[in-house]
């Protein structure tokens, strides 16, 4: 098939063609404020207007010689089917999802997926039988028209929703299920199609099969598209233009390679490349580049969707030319039937998905909303066009699905779209809450009061007459008036806190993406700073304070990525990654710590005004505990690697004053202070005097085990080869903060530690605890005799460890006697211990009690015998390790 654009007939040349689309740009520039003025959807007056150009295209002698050659060239436009698909959609489809939040998304998914996907087989199904049953066009074609008028255009009803200002919830939805419910469709008809030309057998696992395939696919390849434009992103920063324009090459793309050469849907693959560039592109690219991406994006998605309308809407006129009136009724029909279909989806299976874990209630509001707007536009036309391009179908079914098509789109843009604004209004969809209306009042009193403040400040400096002030004065109280300032207080203390809190989890967010421009956080480390941010966000809006501990607590576990590398660790013994990630939680940690401790005099200066001091103490006080959790978790981290937390410090420190010396140049460049040229060089003088902040150092996590086997008793007095045998078997291993530290390798057998440094806690099965410190030992009784070790071994901090296999220590000391013989005292030492403690828990079972003797002050305690065998048996003799009753501990 030949590759799709806007192609003109052989005796058009192109600056007729150039002349045509300018003309039709310059015409759709004026649409949206005569749309606004008229109080129409923009959707529905440029199918007017497009409507009106298909008439007029036929006629064009009468008007005047430049608008003449205009038309003529319209006419001699010829606008396929592909070039609907393959030039408008993949921008229409990437530029939506753009724009989208994915956590917004993924809180909705269920509902959003059962409207695209299960609804377009619903509707398929309905529309299908019923009009098989009025008429005589078959099954398989009645089905195919219901495959085609199912997918939903969010255009028309999108841009309702702005103007009249609709819940964002809302408006994620219907977009959401538009953005899936394409592929649904076009999977659905594509199948459909091969069976009406006799190239299939229609079966419910034909057709769930190939739509699982195209999904499924369809999803997988634009993902990994869009993960590798993001990759790619990094080697452009820098370069604004070359950026967007990777954005542009991977919509077409993703889209084109998704359907011609994977098979599989290109709508789901061009929609999951553009939410992966809208997740991690703020990140990826440059920040300003990102800035600038919305609104080219924007401008692009205005021109395709005008120009697919117009163009659309221009075929109407020959599309609907040879209707009947038993076809008009047909028409009806399906408006009605996919009304029905809609309606069950709407009012009966999204609120029975809602009662379970998987999604989200929808209110009855947002409901009928949905069912109303579902508005179909350009995609259905594009579909029923294919059907007409296809020879190899009868003339009738083509002129039928064509007709059916079209009079259905349309009774959707005239009927639903105009009513959807009144509609909207009538539900009260597009006032404010009234929580949110309180907030409001509150924050507009806040602001008049700073305004009256400050128009006195310039009234006195600008020399203005009291005359003039004391109107503006007028102007401010006549709005303070009409604000009830005191609504604030009537809201809880508990709904002000969680309002509060969304503040500062908003203002964090912009705070880490500040940073990112300013260069003080490199884009790794802010991807996943915002991204936990964002988490907290959520979090909060659904549960307030308990929401906002649980992203706390949230943020101080270990990622997966961590969990996993200190698995590996184990393991394998593999350092370097578990290197990294502990530096890039250092790093983590250290930023949110910066930012927590200015988000304090935020709520202070900008929050308390808003919520009152009572909600803002208390999340203050939310935030300072905060902040000891991460300065708990930081000197755990300094304490075990000074070095390094002095090198972030200064890191910090630099890049804030590289950002601060930026800034100062741009503004001198600003006011003419200097020169481009000098502003040049002195960035290029900036980067070289910081450029050694990128250059982490690598924290080390390695211990030299010959060093620390000469410090521990139970080696003392050996030769130098029998220490450096020991020390070539010991394993460095790093346990963090509350780990449990794992006795028994995967394959079962014994293991034996050294604390490098650090200290480890043994929890006894009698509940009492032992610390060991550096150079002390844990586990060998255990490889000694064969027994199990029954204390809960758990890393204070970050502790170093050498690790000694049981298979190792059995060789050791096979070949060394004098090691062999300090075991084995050691062993009788510990076990004499044991025994004497055994002795005294028995004595303690007969009499359900300890022994105790009284002091001379009548007070008990207990006896000094017991408690010196309860020491040495825990505490052992030369090497630390501990045993416990009953069972050998170490």
């Amino acid at each position: 098939m030949l590759p799709l654009s806007l192609v003109a007939r052989p005796f058009m040349n192109t600056g007729y063609l150039i002349f045509g689309l300018a003309g039709l740009l310059a015409l759709i520039s004026f649409m949206p404020p005569i749309a606004g003025r008229l109080r129409l959807p923009y959707s529905v007056l440029l199918a007017i207007v497009g409507f009106v150009l298909g008439v007029v295209i036929h006629a064009p002698e009468w008007a005047p010689w430049f608008v003449s050659d205009f038309i003529r060239s319209l006419r001699n436009f010829e606008i396929s089917s592909e070039t609907f698909l393959y030039v408008f959609l993949p921008v229409l489809l990437f530029e939506t999802a753009l724009a989208m939040n994915v956590r917004r998304l993924l809180d909705d998914l269920w509902p959003i997926l059962m409207m695209a996907i299960v609804a377009v087989f619903v509707c398929t199904l309905a529309v299908g039988y019923s009009l098989s049953w009025f008429s005589s066009y078959g099954l398989v074609a009645c089905l195919l028209l219901g495959a085609i008028v199912a997918t939903t255009d969010p255009i028309a009803v999108v841009g309702v929703f702005r103007e009249v200002g609709a819940p964002k919830r809302l408006t994620n939805l219907v977009e959401g299920e538009s953005l899936f419910n394409d592929a649904a469709s076009i999977a659905l008809y594509a199948v459909l199609l091969a069976v009406l030309m006799g190239q299939g057998t229609l079966s419910a696992g034909t057709v769930l099969h190939s739509f699982t395939i195209s999904f499924l696919g369809g999803g997988l390849a634009g993902f990994l598209l869009g993960r590798l434009a993001t990759s790619l992103f990094i080697w452009l920063r820098g370069w604004p233009t070359a950026e967007i324009t990777l954005t542009v090459a991977l919509a077409y793309l993703t889209f084109y390679i998704s359907e011609r050469y994977l098979g599989v849907s290109g709508v789901v693959a061009t929609v999951i490349a553009g939410l992966v560039v809208g997740s991690s592109g703020r990140t990826r690219m440059s920040p300003t580049t990102f800035e600038q991406l919305s609104s080219a994006w924007s401008q692009l998605g205005f021109w395709a969707n005008s120009l697919i309308f117009v163009f659309a809407a221009m075929l109407i006129p020959n599309m609907m030319g040879d209707i009947t009136l038993h076809q008009l009724g047909l028409v009806v029909l399906v408006f009605l039937v996919t009304l029905a279909a809609r309606a069950v989806m709407v009012f009966l299976v999204l609120p029975l998905l809602g009662l379970t874990p998987l999604a989200t209630r929808v209110s009855a509001a947002y409901r009928v909303v949905m069912w109303w707007g579902g508005l179909r536009g350009a995609v259905s036309l594009a579909l029923a066009l294919a059907v007409t391009e296809n020879t190899s179908l009868p003339y009738e079914v083509r002129q039928f699905v064509a007709v059916a098509t079209t009079g259905f789109v349309l009774m959707t843009l005239f009927v639903n779209g105009i009513s959807l604004r009144p509609l909207i209004r009538k539900l009260r969809l597009n006032e404010l809450s009234p929580f949110e209306r309180t907030l409001r009042n509150q924050a507009v009193v806040v602001v008049l009061d700073d305004l009256r403040t400050r128009a006195d400040e310039i009234a006195a400096t600008e020399r203005i007459g009291d005359d003039v002030v004391a109107r503006v004065h007028h102007v401010l109280d006549n709005a303070q008036a009409s604000m009830d300032g005191t609504q604030v207080a009537r809201l809880t203390v508990d709904e002000r806190v969680s309002v509060g809190l969304s503040m500062l989890a908003s203002r964090e967010e912009e705070l880490f993406f500040e940073r990112l421009k300013a260069q003080v956080l490199d884009w790794r480390t802010a991807e996943l700073l915002l991204g936990r941010a964002e988490q907290m966000g959520e979090l909060v809006r659904a549960g307030g304070m308990k929401g906002f501990e649980k992203a706390v607590a949230a943020e101080l576990r270990y990622a997966w990525r961590f969990k996993l590398a200190l698995k590996a660790h184990y393991l394998f013994g593999f350092q370097g990654w578990l290197a990294h990630e502990l530096a890039k939680r250092f790093v983590a940690l250290m930023s949110k710590r910066s930012v927590a401790q200015q988000l304090i005099p935020f709520a202070r200066k900008e929050v308390a005004p808003l919520i009152g001091p009572e909600a803002t103490q208390e999340i203050i006080r939310a935030h300072q505990q905060r902040l000891l959790m991460l300065d708990r978790s930081l000197s755990a981290l300094r304490l075990q690697y000074p070095l390094f937390a002095a090198w972030l410090q200064e890191a910090y420190l630099g890049r804030m004053a590289r950002s601060a010396e930026r800034t100062r140049y741009r503004s001198m460049l600003a006011q003419s202070l200097i020169t481009g040229e000098m502003y040049a060089d002195m960035t290029r003088q900036i980067d070289q005097r910081w450029g050694y902040l990128e250059l982490r150092p690598a924290l080390d996590i390695q211990v030299r085990a010959i060093d620390l086997v000469k410090k521990i008793p139970l080696f003392q007095g050996l030769s130098k080869d029998a220490l450096l045998a020991i020390s070539k078997v010991l394993k460095p291993r790093l346990a963090v903060p509350e780990q449990l530290i794992e006795m028994q390798s995967r394959r079962g057998k014994r293991l034996m530690y050294i604390v490098a440094s650090g200290a480890v806690t043994l929890l006894l099965p009698d509940r009492t605890t032992v610390e060991l410190g550096e150079g002390e030992i844990f586990g060998e009784m255990a490889l000694v005799t064969g027994t199990e070790f029954e204390a809960k071994a758990t890393s204070r901090g970050y502790t170093r460890l050498l690790m000694l296999h049981e298979r190792d220590f059995g060789s050791l000391t096979e070949k060394y006697q004098a090691l062999r013989e300090k075991v084995e005292v050691a062993v009788r030492q510990r076990q004499r211990a044991l025994q004497v403690w055994q002795e005294f828990e028995s004595g303690e079972r007969q009499h359900e009690s300890l022994d105790f003797l009284h002091a001379p002050d009548g007070t008990q305690k207990p006896d000094e015998t017991a408690l010196r065998a309860h020491d040495e048996a825990t505490r052992g003799s030369e090497s630390g390790a501990p045993v416990t009753p009953g069972k050998t501990l170490s």
